[in-house]
């Protein structure tokens, strides 16, 4: 029997929504051991999970809570999965009953992202990453 295909979309990255980033911050710390650097927008921390071949790593934010559109206040972990297109996504995410949220915004660097509601109703992303990786230095 053939191996079964890997998936398609990878989980690329989650977030934790935080009313308060810096108590987050210490609770995941104290927890988990989790590492956290400042990036972008106020309120906006990257974390860091673990990094070697035995502990590898999946790109996490810790952030301020935020209203993605109106009516829908981020709570829990959101998770975003990795496409090849992000295009044909939405295109699909509607197709199968879905709905979008945030149509495509594109964050420089980071690659083209749109929220979207599943038909349970669950609030998930869809990122095309850019292609160029970002710097060490950045």
């Amino acid at each position: 029997m053939p191996a079964p295909a890997p998936p398609r979309s990878p989980v690329r990255h989650f977030a934790i929504n935080a009313d308060n980033c810096e108590r987050a911050q210490r609770f995941y710390a104290a927890v988990f051991g989790w590492r956290f650097s400042a990036w972008g927008p106020p309120d906006f921390f990257m974390i860091e999970t673990g990094s070697t071949a035995e502990t590898p790593a999946i790109f996490g934010s810790l952030q301020g809570r935020r209203t993605l559109v109106e009516g829908e206040r981020m709570t829990g972990f959101e998770c975003t999965m990795a496409v090849d297109d992000i295009d044909a996504t939405a295109k699909a995410i509607v197709a199968a009953g879905g709905t979008i949220l945030m149509p495509k915004t594109t964050i420089p660097t980071v690659g083209h992202l749109v929220w979207f509601r599943d038909t349970e109703g669950n609030v998930a992303g869809a990122m095309q990453p850019d292609s160029r990786p970002l710097r060490d230095d950045a």
